[in-house]
């Protein structure tokens, strides 16, 4: 007694050929469908390159459409040639063109020869069913579908639409409980026949030949009549992706698919030489009685699922372009941002980089250039300070600039100056540790030389565009560590806020501070904001501030007494 293997074959001829000899040359029938859309040439050179093999068989040719019944069609016509040219055939294994054997064809007829009457088909009910990708569950039993979805998507959809609305419910014919399972099977001779020869075949045909995707169906449900022992689970290794796509097999899975101990696996790249080498070697290594164990290699599938899905912290995701809401973390390291320390501190870069040992930036979304550390013109990765190229993706600017630099933290400048693209990134990014000083940006315009009526024009722009960041950051959405100082709360004690910003930084930075970055000359700063409020525009993010000359020196005041434990 034999296996017998029939092949549903569409493309990549050669490559089934290759197979087809191999399941031959080792002592089991062989019987070929070939989709008639396949080039006949092609075709031709295939029965005649095989016509050495008495135990290959081609049977007739169907035109097969993917989600029809033309698929079972062709099995079924493979399988009736099957069983009325190779009498000794008790297992009858179904295979695709880009099916590869994993193990020596000799354990797999050992295995079937100690299960004579087992068949080997994935069978459950729908409501058992977690894979079903679509909504087309129940439906495609219970609704008609005469359009094909590749040729005829549109069509397709509008009478699944047509239906749902009118409620239609076939009639499932009696006696049947539906079944899904993989398209690829082991079935005993015994099952097989009795399936084909079943005597209400015609109406059977009738009612699957409008059922969706019945290759998944139609011998899944039909096995359950017949069969005396099913164990519901498929001999070939196939795995599908979260969007109900089979996965791939490359050279690089070579020892994956080892370790899967399958007898089978599809689907194979056709130019994978290393597969088709090892795997189809007269000289393969054999594995004894070790049963198909296709879990081992669950975890990694499933980690590459999750890969292309939610992708690593900081790389969004791994598919062609950015899903929205998709990405597993915005960031893959934790950062600082200051705002309005730049404008409050002399050289505040220089003596954050020299305090913390990080690397300190400047104005990194400045609308003129990107202030890296030193002034880079190119960074890590090849990042360019040129801001059109910056904001053509400002986002993907900033998570690239952590992902590149990943290992060493980065700190950079930001106000209501820059662009505000990245506003909310940063406060959704659990990695992001955001200070801001509010109303530091006036600083620069009381030092400036300008006309006061630009200085107040340009003050009510920067202060409403600072107020919507600060919106932004008291989200509820927010994730970020945000601490906000009114200028006025800060300069009444600088030392501790900093101390506290460098404790969150690293626990490297152990030392105490005692004394605070050179700070700018604020002498008449009270003034300049009184001033403002008297030309009708009235500054709030500062906090509250003594106008005219009385305004204390900062440099001989005392300090608040700062706790060290």
């Amino acid at each position: 007694m034999s296996v017998g293997v029939v092949m549903l074959v569409h493309g990549d001829l050669a490559r089934a050929e290759q197979v087809a000899r191999h399941w031959s040359e080792n002592g089991c029938p062989v019987v070929i469908h070939v989709d008639r859309q396949a080039p006949k040439k092609a075709f031709a050179a295939v029965q005649e390159n095989l016509a050495d093999l008495s135990n290959v068989a081609f049977c007739a040719r169907h035109r097969v459409e993917w989600g029809t019944f033309s698929l079972v069609l062709a099995t079924q016509s493979a399988s009736t040639l099957m069983l009325e040219r190779f009498e000794d055939v008790r297992h009858v294994y179904l295979a695709s063109g880009s099916c590869l054997p994993l193990r020596p064809v000799e354990e797999l007829v050992r295995y079937l020869a100690e299960r004579p009457k087992t068949d080997f088909i994935e069978s459950v009910t729908t409501r058992d069913v977690p894979w079903t990708i679509g909504g087309l569950d129940v439906e495609r039993f219970n609704f008609r579908f005469p359009f094909a979805w590749k040729r005829h998507r549109r069509l397709f959809d509008s009478y699944v639409g047509l239906q749902r609305r009118l409620g239609v419910r076939r009639r499932v014919p009696d006696g049947l409980t539906p079944h899904l399972g993989s398209q690829w099977w082991c079935l005993t001779r015994q099952t097989l026949s009795a399936i084909l020869e079943d005597p209400r075949r015609k109406e059977y045909d009738r009612y699957f030949s409008r059922v969706w995707i019945p290759d998944e169906s139609y011998f899944q449900t039909l096995a359950r009549l017949y069969s005396t022992r099913i164990e519901s689970r498929s001999l070939t290794l196939s795995k599908f992706d979260f969007m109900g796509k089979p996965h791939v097999f490359y050279d690089d899975h070579l020892q994956l698919l080892r370790r899967s101990d399958c007898f089978v696996a599809r689907k194979i790249w056709p130019h994978a030489e290393k597969l088709y080498a090892n795997f189809l070697s007269a000289d393969l290594a054999r594995l004894g009685a070790t049963e198909p164990n296709p879990g081992k290699i669950d975890k990694i599938f499933s980690k590459a699922v999750e890969r292309r899905i939610n992708g690593r912290p900081g790389m969004i995701m791994h598919s062609r372009f950015p899903k929205e809401g998709y990405e597993k973390g915005h960031t893959s390291a934790p950062y600082s941002v200051f705002e309005g320390f730049s404008d409050l501190f002399e050289q505040f870069e220089d003596w954050l980089a020299d305090t913390t040992g990080t690397k300190v930036h400047g104005h990194l979304f400045d609308p003129d250039r990107v202030e890296f550390s030193g002034r880079q013109s190119v960074y890590a990765g090849a990042l360019s300070d040129s801001a059109r190229l910056r904001d053509y993706n400002p986002k993907g600017f900033l998570t690239n600039l952590i992902w590149n630099t990943r290992g060493e933290r980065q700190c950079f400048q930001f106000g209501p100056r820059d662009n505000q693209d990245i506003s909310w990134l940063i406060a959704t990014d659990p990695n992001a540790q955001v200070s801001v000083i509010s109303g530091a940006w006036a600083i620069p315009l009381f030092s400036s030389n300008k006309n006061f009526s630009q200085i107040r024009k340009e003050a009510a722009r920067l202060q409403r565009i600072e107020s919507d960041h600060l919106d932004i950051l008291k989200s509820i959405y927010t994730k970020a560590r945000v601490r906000v100082w009114t200028l006025a709360d800060f300069l009444a004690s600088p030392m501790e806020p900093l101390q506290m910003i460098l404790d969150e930084i690293g626990p490297r930075n152990t030392r105490r501070l005692t004394a605070a970055p050179k700070m700018v000359d604020l002498d008449g700063f009270g003034q300049f904001l009184q001033n403002l409020k008297n030309q009708g525009m009235q500054p709030q993010l500062m906090g509250d501030f003594p106008a005219g000359p009385e305004f204390p020196d900062h440099k001989n005041r005392p300090q608040r007494p700062y706790l060290v434990q």
